[in-house]
């Protein structure tokens, strides 16, 4: 394979920069992939800047992968050369503990290989992302796009979308089920199309007075201004499910107030620091639940894919050249994009 051009961070104070390398040569189930669009996740900050304590430099961010299919191993079945496919957050796992062999490759016991900033099982190199023009990736982690929903509102499906269509299918959306959703960004605004596709009562909840209208046009029944002590008063002891996208520490109580009985509260953004620890009392008193959720397996990633395509559902982006990937980063940390970044990797071939 000609070498591959992307961009990396070399240490957590550096900006993104071009980076080239090789990709692994084909194995025998190998996709490999003409990158085309890369979504920017909020986690591809935390990485570059080392937030998590756990980079190992260079990184090559991005998760959120749309490409076509340039060239396949001698044992792929799935796929072949000029089909559009996608790759999320994973590109292995052990294949062989519990969680993996009932499709939750994401709880992967052995740990899951991350798209970027992971360890190849076989030889060990560090994995480089989707801020490339091209990837290897074992065929059982390629997944199929929909051909009808314009590729790079996908890309950012492979993580945002997958983060929050799990949980809604995990504790029930739907018909007669009142939902709410915390957060109208990259996340928050996925969770909120998608509960309302699949049928659910949708209240957004936003500290800004400037999103209602927006929330609106995405599909929210109601926006509630979560700051305003009487708005929030009137949805007490209503909700059956929340899904809390913010991804900065803040206090739960007044959501776990919402909550009727038996509701849970579901945690998927990830915050630099902890959540001050809830009331008690707040989680007893109903037998109310707070969890947890980590994008998907394969197969419900799949699923969901599908599901977008047969509703139409794609991300609202703004879509830049990877060139402005740094300025991107710093407009990102101020809510400044509607929705998510999408990197065109044309730019990277220009």
């Amino acid at each position: 394979m000609n070498i591959t051009h992307a961009y990396a961070a070399h240490d957590a104070k550096s900006a993104l920069v071009p980076f080239d390398y090789t990709p692994r040569v084909l194995r025998d189930h190998d996709v490999q992939i003409n990158v085309l669009f890369c979504g920017v996740c909020h986690s591809d900050l935390h990485q570059a800047r080392n937030e998590w304590s756990n980079t190992i430099f260079p990184v090559v961010p991005g998760h959120e992968i749309v490409g076509r299919v340039s060239a396949v191993g001698n044992h792929v079945s799935r796929y072949q050369v000029g089909d559009l496919v996608g790759v999320g957050c994973m590109v292995d796992s052990c294949r062989s503990c519990p969680s993996c062999e009932e499709g939750l490759e994401q709880y992967c016991e052995n740990g899951f290989t991350g798209t970027y900033n992971g360890q190849d099982r076989q030889t060990g190199a560090i994995t480089y992302g989707g801020y490339s023009t091209a990837m290897v990736v074992d065929q059982d982690f390629v997944l199929r796009v929909p051909e009808n929903l314009d590729p790079a509102g996908v890309a950012p499906l492979l993580c945002a979308g997958i983060t929050t269509y799990s949980p809604l299918r995990q504790w029930g959306a739907g018909p007669g089920k009142k939902v709410g959703i915390v957060g109208l960004g990259g996340l928050g605004h996925m969770g909120v199309k998608l509960a309302r596709a699949m049928g659910a009562h949708v209240v957004l909840f936003t500290t800004s007075q400037s999103k209602v209208e927006d929330a609106k046009r995405l599909g929210a029944h109601e926006v509630v201004i979560s700051r305003n002590p009487e708005e929030m008063a009137q949805h007490t002891n209503s909700f059956d499910f929340i899904l809390n996208t913010v991804a900065a520490q803040h206090d739960l109580n007044p959501f776990l107030n919402l909550l009727h009985r038996d509701g849970t509260l579901t945690l998927v953004g990830a915050p630099e620091h902890d959540h001050p620890s809830p009331q008690v009392f707040n989680l007893i008193m109903k037998r109310r639940r707070i969890a947890g959720s980590l994008i998907g397996g394969i197969a419900e990633t799949q699923e969901m894919l599908d599901f977008c395509g047969q509703h139409g559902i794609t991300s609202d982006i703004e879509l830049i050249p990877m060139q402005q990937i740094n300025q991107a980063y710093e407009r990102m940390l101020k809510s400044d994009v509607k929705y998510r970044f999408v990197v065109d990797i044309n730019s990277l071939r220009a």
